[in-house]
Protein backbone atom coordinates (compact mmCIF):
# COMPACT_ATOMS: atom_id res chain seq x y z
CA UNK A 1 0.00 0.00 0.00
CA UNK A 2 0.79 3.74 -0.99
CA UNK A 3 0.12 6.65 0.76
CA UNK A 4 0.97 10.24 -0.47
CA UNK A 5 1.04 12.88 1.40
CA UNK A 6 0.78 16.77 0.72
CA UNK A 7 1.91 18.70 3.72
CA UNK A 8 4.09 22.02 4.10
CA UNK A 9 4.66 21.31 7.63
CA UNK A 10 7.72 18.60 7.74
CA UNK A 11 7.15 17.99 11.16
CA UNK A 12 3.54 16.46 10.59
CA UNK A 13 4.98 14.57 7.85
CA UNK A 14 7.37 12.58 9.90
CA UNK A 15 4.72 12.07 12.95
CA UNK A 16 2.47 10.90 9.91
CA UNK A 17 5.02 8.98 8.12
CA UNK A 18 5.72 7.02 12.17
CA UNK A 19 2.11 6.18 12.55
CA UNK A 20 1.09 4.81 9.40
CA UNK A 21 4.35 2.64 10.12
CA UNK A 22 2.66 1.52 13.38
CA UNK A 23 -0.59 0.62 11.71
CA UNK A 24 1.29 -1.66 9.06
CA UNK A 25 5.13 -1.72 8.27
CA UNK A 26 4.43 -2.32 4.44
CA UNK A 27 2.90 0.86 4.01
CA UNK A 28 5.10 2.99 1.54
CA UNK A 29 4.70 6.71 2.45
CA UNK A 30 5.59 9.57 -0.10
CA UNK A 31 6.00 12.70 1.00
CA UNK A 32 5.37 16.21 -1.14
CA UNK A 33 5.57 19.77 0.64
CA UNK A 34 3.42 21.39 -1.69
CA UNK A 35 0.51 21.06 -4.23
CA UNK A 36 2.80 21.81 -6.98
CA UNK A 37 5.33 18.91 -5.79
CA UNK A 38 2.37 16.21 -5.36
CA UNK A 39 1.47 17.39 -9.02
CA UNK A 40 4.59 16.72 -10.12
CA UNK A 41 5.05 13.24 -8.67
CA UNK A 42 1.94 12.15 -9.64
CA UNK A 43 1.74 13.48 -13.27
CA UNK A 44 5.40 11.64 -13.46
CA UNK A 45 4.06 7.65 -14.89
CA UNK A 46 7.27 6.36 -13.75
CA UNK A 47 5.90 6.61 -10.18
CA UNK A 48 3.10 4.19 -8.67
CA UNK A 49 -0.28 5.49 -7.73
CA UNK A 50 -1.00 5.72 -4.59
CA UNK A 51 -3.90 4.10 -3.33
CA UNK A 52 -4.69 7.29 -0.89
CA UNK A 53 -3.96 10.75 -0.72
CA UNK A 54 -3.74 12.79 2.53
CA UNK A 55 -3.70 16.28 1.50
CA UNK A 56 -3.51 19.62 3.55
CA UNK A 57 -6.09 22.20 2.61
CA UNK A 58 -3.54 24.96 3.95
CA UNK A 59 -0.11 25.26 2.16
CA UNK A 60 1.29 28.22 0.39
CA UNK A 61 0.92 28.83 -3.38
CA UNK A 62 -1.39 26.08 -5.01
CA UNK A 63 -3.72 25.59 -2.26
CA UNK A 64 -4.85 21.62 -1.03
CA UNK A 65 -8.17 22.48 -2.73
CA UNK A 66 -6.39 23.42 -6.18
CA UNK A 67 -4.42 20.02 -5.58
CA UNK A 68 -7.53 18.11 -5.10
CA UNK A 69 -9.55 19.64 -8.35
CA UNK A 70 -6.54 18.91 -10.57
CA UNK A 71 -6.12 15.36 -8.90
CA UNK A 72 -9.77 15.22 -10.29
CA UNK A 73 -9.92 16.11 -13.45
CA UNK A 74 -6.81 13.45 -14.13
CA UNK A 75 -8.94 10.27 -15.61
CA UNK A 76 -5.90 8.29 -13.93
CA UNK A 77 -5.72 9.78 -10.82
CA UNK A 78 -9.84 10.49 -9.80
CA UNK A 79 -10.51 7.24 -8.31
CA UNK A 80 -7.55 7.96 -5.42
CA UNK A 81 -9.29 8.10 -2.19
CA UNK A 82 -8.19 11.80 -1.34
CA UNK A 83 -8.63 12.33 2.47
CA UNK A 84 -8.32 16.65 2.99
CA UNK A 85 -6.86 17.31 6.73
CA UNK A 86 -6.98 20.54 8.07
CA UNK A 87 -7.18 23.09 10.84
CA UNK A 88 -10.37 24.28 9.47
CA UNK A 89 -13.66 22.74 10.83
CA UNK A 90 -15.86 24.97 8.33
CA UNK A 91 -18.82 23.13 7.48
CA UNK A 92 -19.69 24.65 4.14
CA UNK A 93 -15.73 23.74 3.22
CA UNK A 94 -16.10 20.22 3.99
CA UNK A 95 -19.15 20.04 1.70
CA UNK A 96 -17.19 22.21 -1.15
CA UNK A 97 -14.06 19.57 -0.74
CA UNK A 98 -16.61 16.77 -1.04
CA UNK A 99 -18.50 18.53 -4.04
CA UNK A 100 -14.98 18.61 -5.74
CA UNK A 101 -14.06 14.83 -4.58
CA UNK A 102 -12.43 14.76 -1.64
CA UNK A 103 -13.37 11.08 -0.28
CA UNK A 104 -13.26 12.39 3.61
CA UNK A 105 -12.41 15.94 5.54
CA UNK A 106 -10.73 15.70 8.67
CA UNK A 107 -9.60 17.40 10.87
CA UNK A 108 -5.68 17.91 11.35
CA UNK A 109 -4.47 15.75 13.91
CA UNK A 110 -2.12 17.07 17.05
CA UNK A 111 -1.18 13.81 18.54
CA UNK A 112 0.96 10.91 17.51
CA UNK A 113 -2.06 9.13 18.81
CA UNK A 114 -4.55 11.43 16.99
CA UNK A 115 -2.48 10.27 13.44
CA UNK A 116 -2.42 6.94 14.38
CA UNK A 117 -6.22 6.79 15.07
CA UNK A 118 -6.90 8.87 11.40
CA UNK A 119 -4.46 6.12 9.32
CA UNK A 120 -5.73 3.14 11.00
CA UNK A 121 -9.19 4.35 10.72
CA UNK A 122 -8.73 5.42 6.62
CA UNK A 123 -7.27 2.31 5.91
CA UNK A 124 -9.98 0.39 7.45
CA UNK A 125 -12.70 1.79 5.52
CA UNK A 126 -14.31 0.30 2.55
CA UNK A 127 -13.47 2.90 -0.51
CA UNK A 128 -15.53 3.00 -3.84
Amino acid sequence: MTILLVDDDEDDRKLFFEAAKEVDKEITCIAAANGKEALRYLDNTANPIPDFIFLDLRMPGLSGQQCLEEIKKDLRLASIPVIVYTTSRDVKESETLKRLGAAHFMSKPVSPDDVYYMVSFVLSEKWN
